[in-house]
């Protein structure tokens, strides 16, 4: 059954957002030159000031002007008005413990068109480009009257840049960050179906929703069960894109609040469960990046999407689930329920048996514990894809790290009274076992590959407000065309 989604679901990403995030041409309507911008390594900045005027040598040396990463230099010309700026990138050390240096530098800028000086490498310099466009992200719908797209500085596509690539992504991350910045309240299983027919319509792709009680003859009993509790009904969402090529299929955990169930969380827990859908925002952002670039692919996206919530018709601990691949499962924890979606998704997805599927979800705290916020692990059986995203993930500054499929700790996910456990007691390996337990649901796990994302931003970092953020999309856009063969 498809639903109307909410009329008053905005655009996402919003146009004001957009606009922010794009290159512009060399000079402006009035014909006038872009301000010199020069990005320097700390190490080159002697020899680079040799090589200047005295007045720039000495309003550099008067200001105290070291490259230290991200420290900003404004030159004025004789009328006044700005005439050269200069960025620091700091030392090796430096970038090798930050990423984006020049959009760390942008909100430092005064509002004008920049050009670009550098001696970067093509890959740092795609890096520092982006960064700068990602840096122009603003999550404005509930204070629509900040500062405007024109007042913010903007920069000249760099000559051996891929223009069109680098908006494209800087586009699909606006759109994951939107989606999980969002409330709870105003982002539920219904205004996420409105988003995801709006990007169907955007790159004329076929969409399907199946919700509510219709998941049951549908065979996606375990979609049903965990949202059924919510009056928001569960849904799961069906993205097709493209009729030749390789079979790629992103599936995206989008639980859009999670309280536990009966198994309610604390209070302190709660407060971020808004952005339990992350993995599904992710999706979405990639899924955008792909279409937008025209992949030579047959393209699937699919969301469960639901509201873990309470009532006299929830699941309870104890409860034993027959999922859609036959499989049952023993719910020992109410609030291990994005497994139990993505199970279904999974068993779905691998019916059609796809080149390359990749699930992405914000599944445990353990992986947290493991790696902190910034670093995703991730986990697949194809050695070859694995050395292609953590290739990739260095290459584009976008961490991920490789963790194992742990055979030996198999036992702890096979309760005795039914086929698996949602929740294995203990509290070791917790992101392995959820790995181990969602590969149950995929019958040629070479092809698979789970991302345990967190996305969001504790603190503001360069390019990066606090809030919602994409992790893992990049690295994977890079790495997918090598393992795809495009």
């Amino acid at each position: 059954m498809t639903q109307t989604p909410p009329a008053a679901t905005p655009p996402c990403p919003s146009p004001e957002t957009l606009a922010r995030m794009v290159f512009v041409p060399d000079a402006g309507t009035e014909g006038i030159a872009p301000v010199p911008l020069h990005l320097l390594d700390a190490n080159a900045l002697e020899a680079w000031r040799a090589e200047q005027p005295d007045r720039v040598r000495q309003w550099l040396e008067a200001t105290g002007f070291s490259a230290k990463a991200g420290q900003v230099a404004l030159l004025p010309g004789e009328s006044g008005a700005l005439a050269l700026a200069v960025v620091g990138h700091g030392t090796d050390r430096d970038r090798a413990r930050t990423r984006f240096t020049l959009g760390g530098a942008v909100a430092k800028l005064p509002a004008a068109r920049y050009a670009l000086h550098h001696d970067l490498a093509p890959q740092e310099l795609e890096t520092e480009a982006l960064g700068w466009l990602l840096a122009g992200y603003r999550y404005r719908r509930f204070r629509p009257g900040a500062e405007g797209a024109d007042r913010w500085p903007q920069i000249v596509a760099p000559g051996g840049v891929d223009r069109a690539r680098l908006e494209t992504l800087a586009a699909a991350e606006a759109l994951t960050r939107d989606l999980i910045n969002t409330p709870a309240g105003d982002m539920g299983p219904a205004e996420l179906e409105a988003v995801f027919l709006d990007l169907a319509a955007r790159f004329g792709a076929t969409a399907s929703v199946t919700t509510g009680d219709d998941l049951l003859p549908a065979n996606l009993p375990l979609i049903h069960a965990v949202g059924r509790a919510s009056p928001r009904a569960p849904r799961l969402l069906d993205l097709r894109w493209g009729d030749s090529g390789p079979r790629l299929t992103l599936v995206g955990k989008g639980v859009c609040f999670d309280t536990g169930g009966l198994n309610l969380k604390p209070g302190g827990s709660m407060g971020l469960m808004k952005k339990d859908m992350g993995g599904a925002a992710t999706v979405l952002g990639l899924a955008w990046a792909v279409m937008a670039q025209g992949w030579p692919v047959r393209l699937r996206v699919l969301i469960p999407a639901v509201e873990n919530a309470v009532d006299g018709s929830a699941m309870r601990p104890g409860d034993i689930l027959t999922s859609r691949k036959g499989l049952t499962v023993e719910v020992n924890n109410t609030d291990a329920e994005g497994r139990l979606v993505l199970a279904d998704a999974l068993a779905l997805a691998d019916e059609e048996a796809p080149e390359a599927m990749i699930c992405m979800a914000t599944l445990t705290g353990a992986a947290r514990v493991a790696l902190g916020p910034d670093v995703p692990p991730f986990y697949t059986e194809d050695d070859a894809l694995a050395a292609a995203l953590s290739e990739a993930a260095a290459q584009v500054r976008d961490p991920l790290w490789r963790m194992p499929l742990h055979r030996g700790y198999a036992s702890m996910i096979e309760p005795g009274i039914a086929d698996l456990d949602n929740a294995p007691s203990g509290g070791m390996a917790g992101s392995v076992t959820a790995a181990l337990f969602l590969e149950r649901f995929v019958d040629d796990a070479a092809r698979f590959a789970h991302l345990d994302i967190y996305g969001w931003r504790p603190t503001a970092a360069n390019a990066c407000p606090k809030g919602g953020v994409g992790q893992g999309a990049r690295a994977l856009f890079a790495a997918l065309p090598g393992v795809l063969r495009l």
